[in-house]
């Protein structure tokens, strides 16, 4: 135990402790001034509005991913569950430069979304769009191994016991597999909030509409104006920190529910 929290301790409580510490180092005016600022307030709304709705498209449609390939055998299974994790290992710039060339007015989606009167890239479409991403997998490599898992002979003794395929899902399999999205819904969550290389490409990066909080911070940093800097890091970590309070809540609410 010693060894475990000497090792969190430095790797994780020391640095976010002295990122408070050179926040509240400018003064309990600048501090607020800096965290209320109309550009400070913009990006993180646009942050973590973005990280919340990827986060739940990730969880609808990483669950639908994870039930097909714990489901269904079918050709070119392997490539479809090793592609799953090309965002792990794709440098996330990279990852946004492919993204921009397909969603800008002239790319291969781009081009068809402009047709019908939508642009997806340099809007606030756009950072979503690169958060959904990177946040997938850890959806998928959450819920597959669990739904592995989960015994067919339940759902058979449901459907025997006279139980349709939505009853079978809502009282048999979604009680068990809810923890799990719950869990990968918050990984993706944290991911996507924080995320900076693969957004800045396909944002547009305009200060007050599609500027993410993480940019704002860099761009402080190259003002040298370090104080402010920091404190939008400790606005970021405030934030993040009660979002994941409220999910872990309901994870451990939805692991009583899911008990017989």
């Amino acid at each position: 135990m010693g060894i475990t929290l000497a090792y969190v301790g430095l790797l994780v409580l020391l640095p976010l402790a002295a990122l408070v510490l050179k926040s509240l180092g400018i003064g309990p005016r600048e501090f607020w001034t800096t965290v209320t600022s109309p550009r400070t307030l913009q990006a993180l709304r646009l942050s973590f509005t973005g990280a919340l709705v990827a986060a739940g498209i990730n969880a609808a449609f990483g669950l639908l991913t994870a039930w097909v390939l714990a489901r269904y055998r079918f050709p070119g299974r392997s490539l479809v569950d090793g592609l799953i994790d090309v965002p792990f290992a794709l440098p996330t710039a990279v990852a946004g430069l492919a993204l921009t060339a397909l969603y800008a007015p002239t790319g291969w989606v781009g081009v068809h979304l402009d047709k019908l009167g939508v642009q997806a890239a340099y809007t606030s479409t756009g950072v979503v769009i690169a958060m959904v991403f990177v946040g997938l997998p850890f959806v998928v490599r959450t819920v597959q191994p669990v739904l592995a898992d989960l015994e067919v002979e339940l759902e058979e003794a449901a459907e025997c016991l006279g139980a349709g395929p939505l009853a079978t899902f809502r009282r048999v399999i979604l009680p068990a597999l809810l923890p799990a999205v719950i869990a990968g819904f918050a990984l993706a969550f944290a991911r996507a909030v924080g995320e900076f290389g693969s957004v800045i490409f396909i944002a547009g990066n305009l200060p007050g509409e599609t500027e993410i909080a993480p940019l704002l911070i860099i761009t402080r940093l190259e003002e040298f104006k370090y104080g402010q800097a920091a404190t939008i890091g400790t606005a970021m970590l405030l934030l993040s920190f009660g979002v994941l309070i409220l999910v872990n809540l309901l994870q451990a609410w939805s692991m009583r529910w899911a008990r017989p």
